[in-house]
């Protein structure tokens, strides 16, 4: 089971790992973007952290939907609105658990995917962070249906994650800022898949340890 120490935990690791790659981050997003992912990433992640000793002893879905509405209000451009979506739809999916199952787990993903879909208007394939929590998901769903733990399947949803994030560099951008660019989109990583790769990882590393 997954306890809501460990989701506090994933989330204060996902802070530190977004400050470690926060000019990784910029530099990809300067190729495509407006170089500010990894600011705004690092910044949002620093209120959420600084907001969890305040939700810490609440059930699970609450500590996921504070994470997002502090995201909304703390990070600017798409990450803010499109994360804060995956945190908000995630706590919904599994309101009131204050311990998850693998299934719980892969439901709230589920519901945080459909709604970063639902606000970005994006689809897989367009060089989004979609392109990463996409293939995420359908791993994690395919591993736990073949029986496999926890742990090993949150570390296949992390490679697929990974697959999905190296996959946006041949892609053409349609959606969002790096659209602009048209055929020069092309031969970049996506900023904002390789944050949701991150994410994943640190799924793997923390809720998956078991």
């Amino acid at each position: 089971m997954i306890k809501r120490e460990d989701v506090v935990t994933w989330l204060t690791c996902y802070r530190q790992v977004l400050k470690d790659n926060k000019d990784y981050l910029t530099e990809l997003d300067s190729a495509i973007g407006d170089a500010d992912h990894g600011a705004n990433m690092d910044r949002g992640f620093n209120a959420v952290v600084a907001k969890l000793p305040s939700v810490e002893d609440k059930d699970i879905g609450t500590i996921l939907k504070t994470t997002g509405m502090t995201l909304v209000s703390t990070v600017g451009g798409a990450g803010g609105p499109l994360y804060g979506t995956f945190f908000m739809r995630a706590g919904m999916a599994i309101d009131g658990k204050a311990e998850l199952t693998p299934d719980d787990l892969a439901v709230a993903f589920d519901a945080g995917v459909a709604g970063v879909q639902q606000r970005g208007k994006a689809t897989p394939g367009e060089k989004t962070m979609l392109d990463s929590l996409t293939p995420a998901c359908a791993a994690l769903h395919e591993s736990l249906d073949g029986g496999a733990d926890l742990k090993v399947s949150l570390d296949a949803a992390a490679a697929a994650a990974e697959q999905g994030m190296k996959d946006t560099i041949p892609m053409l951008a349609t959606k969002g800022r790096a659209s602009y660019l048209g055929e020069r989109s092309i031969g970049h990583q996506d900023p904002g898949a390789t944050s949701s790769f991150l994410l994943i990882q640190c799924a793997a590393d923390c809720l998956g340890k078991e």
